[in-house]
């Protein structure tokens, strides 16, 4: 199936999608931010630059779209129709990518907690908020 725009369009599209600061963590950062909880934000130094490092519980957030990160069994991560090679290999890449950088954090001593975008309401966030409050504060 043809694209329903042509390729100097689709580029310009695909090059408005953010890595950083996106409408998911904003969310996330507003309400634990909200909570009390403080973090910092793509800690360069960690493996994957988590999106939220909670120094004190020794946790990390990482906020992972639904499409970009193939979220199993979401209506959101679907395969495109067209060019399905590329998307394949890229879509699968990522997924890959992000279980080598879980494992490198988990070998530095970080709990990893992972909040997908179709995750960023209410219920979700109060769960992640008690996941990282009842984390042990971390020693190095």
């Amino acid at each position: 199936m043809a694209d329903i725009v042509d390729r100097a369009t689709r580029s310009r599209m695909m090059s408005c999608i953010r890595s950083k600061d996106t409408k998911p963590e904003l969310m996330a950062r507003r309400y634990l931010h909200s909570k009390g909880l403080r973090f910092r934000l793509h800690a360069k130094e960690l493996p994957g630059k988590p999106d939220l490092v909670f120094p004190l519980h020794h946790t990390v957030l990482q906020i992972h779209g639904c499409f970009f990160h193939h979220h199993p069994n979401c209506r959101f991560a679907y395969m495109p129709k067209s060019n399905r090679a590329f998307w394949r290999r890229k879509l699968l890449g990522n997924v890959e990518r992000d279980g080598l950088t879980i494992k490198a954090l988990r070998r530095l001593g970080w709990q990893v907690l992972v909040l997908w975008e179709c995750q960023t309401d209410e219920p979700h966030l109060a769960a992640i908020y008690k996941r990282i409050k009842s984390s042990t504060s971390g020693t190095k």
